[in-house]
């Protein structure tokens, strides 16, 4: 008797369906695949930190046990423990000269989840939301929220940043704007300048809109902004304009300024509304940062001479290593390789450029895309680095994202060693 087969139906929502996976993903499974082979390779593609190069602050540490220890073990309060808000507000006030209230401070798992609550907040299916590439993630955050995409490729010759030149065409279209200062993934920051202008297009737009209109509101993410390094300031929109207040939804965390990825400790603040609702969204989903980690932060926050001393030697430690890149890849330039490298700002990233489709190499294959150029680094220089169209730019960029956060300052000089034969290479 024949068999009927049966036939399993594994339809999922159209959302998750279209969903993207993320390229930087796909080449850290590549890399670990290299590794795992035997095969010595210098991933530079994480933004994250070798807890052997750059471990999290010892006090931080010794906090989070105490925290265990005592039992700190059961749910914290839904908008983030009191304890860590007040020293979070004292943290803003006293080294960015942000006053905003302890009860306007919403504590989560890192900032994923605070960028997704927000998106989650203001965003309605085919709301737009304008945002430059390349940058991290909002491309997601806007297809899970239903968004309509309004995408802007800036230039090299403004450091990757979006002007208002840029953005104001699209202004009137938007529901938010979302930036990134210091940029993931550039490391470069706005201009007092630049920056200012997009704040008074903002406020123009929602002096125009009416009542019953939804503001404009801008999303800044600026869990770098403690990393700048030489003359580079941070600056941020209520800072320069008061009035941004009403529209300014703030990313921060400790993440990137302590090199605390895994502690899982960020924080939002900005509108008291919005805020609410970002934080009944959030206790629906259960993204809150645990209750240890939250008290052994705000132990550690308050403890300013410990905060001053490891940010000193932290920032002193990457800033070496990016200004080490950056000084071989003008090296390699000056010797007439078609590179090209932006001096170092801010955060854990330098913008690198290898200008190499249409060569060809030693075997007679012609690097005919950007996804061949990666391949080639990584296969004859063994240096893995993530190009910019995975964070939205055209798959025709030639530049990339290099991050210094698992490098060895000692195997840099190694490195440059492998890249310059592997150009060499090529013609």
């Amino acid at each position: 008797m024949e068999q009927t087969q049966n036939i399993v139906n594994n339809k999922v929502s159209v959302m998750a369906e279209n969903l993207i996976g993320s390229e930087i993903i796909k080449l850290a499974g590549e890399v670990k695949a290299k590794i795992a082979q035997g095969e010595k390779i210098y991933n530079l593609t994480i933004g994250d930190f070798n807890p052997s190069l750059f471990p999290i602050p010892t006090a931080l540490k010794n906090e989070i046990v105490e925290a265990y220890v005592n039992n700190e073990t059961n749910y914290p309060a839904a908008n983030g423990v009191e304890e860590l808000r007040v020293q979070v507000a004292d943290f803003l006030k006293t080294r960015q000269g942000l006053d905003y209230s302890p009860n306007s401070i919403l504590i989560s798992g890192g900032a994923r989840p605070l960028i997704y609550a927000l998106y989650q907040t203001l965003i309605d299916k085919n709301d737009t939301v304008l945002f430059p590439v390349p940058s991290w993630n909002n491309n997601h955050y806007s297809h899970l929220s239903g968004a309509k995409q309004q995408i802007i490729e800036t230039k090299p010759e403004n450091d990757f940043m979006p002007t208002a030149g840029e953005l104001k065409p699209y202004i009137k279209e938007a529901t938010m704007i979302a930036l990134c200062s210091p940029l993931n993934p550039t490391g470069t920051t706005f201009t007092k300048e630049g920056l200012a202008e997009i704040c008074q297009l903002v406020l123009e737009e929602n002096q125009r809109r009416g009542a019953n209109e939804k503001p404009l509101y801008l999303l800044f993410d600026q869990i770098y902004w403690v990393l700048t390094y030489g003359e580079t300031q941070h600056f941020d929109p209520v800072s320069l304009f008061p009035e941004m207040r009403d529209y300014t939804i703030y990313i921060d965390g400790i993440s990137k300024a302590f090199a605390a990825t895994g502690v899982r400790v960020g924080w939002a603040f900005g509108p008291q509304k919005v805020m609410d609702k970002m934080r009944a969204i959030l206790s629906h989903v259960g993204a809150w940062s645990p209750k240890a980690e939250q008290v052994a932060t705000a132990n550690f926050l308050a403890n300013k001479s410990e905060v001053d001393e490891y940010l000193h030697a932290f920032k002193k430690n990457i800033h070496k290593r990016l200004d080490a890149f950056y000084i071989g890849m003008t090296k390699l330039k000056a010797k007439g390789y078609h590179v090209d490298a932006i001096p170092p700002q801010a955060a854990i990233y330098l913008t690198v450029k290898f200008d190499l489709v249409g060569k060809t190499t030693s075997n007679g294959h012609v690097l005919e895309s950007i996804a061949d150029v990666t391949a080639y680094l990584l296969n004859k220089a063994h240096i893995a680095i993530v190009p910019f169209y995975a964070f939205g730019t055209s798959t025709s960029s030639p530049w990339y994202r290099l991050s210094v956060g698992t490098a060895d300052y000692d195997e840099i000089d190694a490195m440059f060693i492998l890249i310059e034969k592997a150009l060499e290479e090529l013609h």
